[in-house]
């Protein structure tokens, strides 16, 4: 149980990222179905049934990774619940979380039930459709921040629910407008389908943004806040995310209108609605990572100052010496009981830190330094990816070519370093060391990068020819960056854990960024297709700049 504990707030941010997607998506659907593809049905019923047979298909998938994903996090969270307050199961099932939880899995079978009604819905099946649809959002705001507060929770909770509803409008329609573009016999029909979605999406957007505008006053309340507590610096992750996907979408926004004069293509707008889908993933995940933060405005002791920031990002020379591996926080203390156990003449070895107690491992000086040695000359080999990756897109350099295989070089300079007290450096070995979470998001991230290399080194080098598996590394980078919005480090410090997540976060955008202007250079050859070319290598540039400046103290 210790073990859940420690891999508790990771899981937990991850599986409530699911289920605010699962939720999303199916809200989304429903409304796309209700207000968007069945009013049509009665003037061009032939050509809408494979857009609609689509649009059920995508509701059943979301009703079942709702279930999914709530049973999961409802399960977790009791569990940790009946461990910490020494609690039966029995107690625990009354719990307020639990209850809303199975709400929602009912709910959800529900209306995957009504989706499967008939090839187009009847008005009985419509209506039934949208009032499930609102009980589901009404027994999702059931576990928010807003419902958690004792008093006054009566704003908090329509900024929620107008918040959510708003992602679902947009973001959760994207999947089926994607499938319409797809399944639409006729560009008029595509453009009509494409004007009604754009209606929903501005409204969903009007929602998103006013129940922000509440958000910032109610549970951040001042600058201060933003850039210092963890809600704050998330919140301005989350909205520079929530940019990005406005520009897209107002550049889907335009090339709809002109889809019915012939003068956009369909293909280039169902890119855009991919990428738009991709970082709305991302702009859920971070969503979740706020959600289990407590609001700014509770947090009024150990925020990072202005001056603090600042200087903790003015860049100063990079680290390129290493202390050594026996003066760290782990190896220093284990020397240390060692010798007093040999003293004492006492066995066996007391070990000074064991993954998964759910102690925190010591740390010293050394140890920050051996920190920024690694992020450092990891700063340096991204910056060279960059680097050859530009000097390939220009065409002069056919050498650069295997810049991927310098991934590897980051990937086993990751596997030795990054955990020190682990195998092959430490004594703690592999399995059990992934009982820490941190160690756990780092040999991921590892597999991450091996991945990116082998695949995309053998398609540059033409060792594999195969449009599909073209899209892996894209795929796989913006997935590490959204990763990243829910990496988090257990230093029992709140500012220096804050301090080093907001260096994370641009990374993680910039991530983001990479591989999403990387799949649309792989999707588009012509078009957008040559100036992302050139974009997510620069991205990787600015991301080795940023690790070069990482600092710990």
């Amino acid at each position: 149980m210790s073990t859940l504990f420690d891999i508790f707030g990771f899981l937990n941010v991850v599986l409530r990222g699911l289920d605010f997607v699962a939720q999303s998506v199916l809200l989304g659907s429903v409304a796309f179905v209700v207000l968007v593809a069945t009013p049509l049905a009665g003037e061009v019923q032939r050509e809408l049934s494979p857009v609609l047979v689509g649009c059920r298909r995508v509701i059943q998938a979301a009703a079942l990774a709702v279930v999914v994903a709530v049973t999961a996090t409802t399960v977790v969270n009791a569990a940790v619940l009946a461990a910490s307050l020494t609690v039966s199961w029995r107690e625990v099932a009354g719990a307020g979380f639990v209850i809303a939880g199975a709400a929602k899995v009912i709910i959800a079978v529900m209306i995957g039930l009504l989706a499967s009604i008939g090839s187009v819905p009847a008005v009985s099946t419509r209506s039934a459709l949208g009032a499930a649809g609102a009980l589901f959002l009404c027994t999702a705001l059931a576990d928010s921040h807003a419902a958690a507060r004792l008093r006054d929770n009566g704003l908090p909770l329509l900024a929620t629910g107008a918040h959510e509803l708003g992602a679902a409008l947009w973001l959760g329609g994207l999947p089926c407008f994607w499938w319409a573009l797809r399944r639409a016999g006729t560009r008029e029909l595509a453009s009509r389908i494409g004007k009604r979605f754009s209606a929903l999406a501005i409204t969903g957007v009007a929602l998103i943004l006013a129940g922000a505008a509440i958000f910032v006053a109610m549970y951040i309340g001042s600058i201060d806040a933003v850039y210092g507590t963890a809600y704050g610096a998330m919140a301005l992750t989350k909205s520079v995310l929530l940019g990005m996907l406005l520009l897209l979408g107002f550049a889907n926004f335009r090339a709809v209108r002109r889809v019915a004069a012939g003068g956009t293509a369909l293909p280039r707008v169902r890119r855009l609605v991919e990428v738009e889908m991709g970082i709305g993933f991302a702009v859920l995940m971070a969503a979740a990572s706020i959600t289990s933060m407590p609001p700014a405005v509770d947090l009024t002791q150990d925020r990072v100052t202005f001056s603090e920031l600042v200087e903790r990002i003015t860049p100063a020379i990079p680290r390129i010496t290493s202390p050594e591996h026996a003066t760290l926080g782990i190896p220093a203390l284990q020397a240390r009981l060692d010798e007093e156990r040999r003293a004492e003449q006492e066995s066996p070895t007391v070990r000074a830190f064991v993954p998964g107690s759910g102690m925190l491992p010591p740390r010293n000086l050394e140890d920050l330094e051996w920190s920024e040695y690694n992020h450092h000359w990891a700063g340096l080999l991204v910056a060279a990816m960059g680097l050859a990756a530009l000097a390939q897109r220009s065409g002069r350099a056919p050498w650069a070519k295997h810049w991927p295989l310098l991934f590897l070089l980051l990937a086993v300079f990751l596997f030795l370093r990054a955990d020190p007290e682990v195998w092959p450096m430490g004594e703690i070995g592999i399995i059990e060391s992934l009982k820490d979470p941190e160690v756990a998001q780092h040999r991921l991230f590892v597999l991450l990068i091996v991945a990116f290399a082998l695949f995309e080194w053998s398609l540059r080098t033409g060792r594999i020819d195969s449009h599909k598996l073209m899209r892996i590394f894209p795929l796989l980078m913006a997935l590490g960056g959204t990763l990243l919005l829910t990496h988090s480090h257990a230093l029992g410090n709140v500012k220096e854990e804050l301090l080093i997540d907001m260096t994370h976060m641009p990374i993680a955008v910039l991530g983001i960024s990479a591989g999403w202007a990387r799949w649309l250079e792989v999707e588009a050859l012509e078009e957008e297709g040559r100036w992302a070319g050139w974009l997510w290598p620069g991205c990787l540039v600015l991301i080795g700049l940023l690790l070069l400046g990482y600092r710990e103290a």
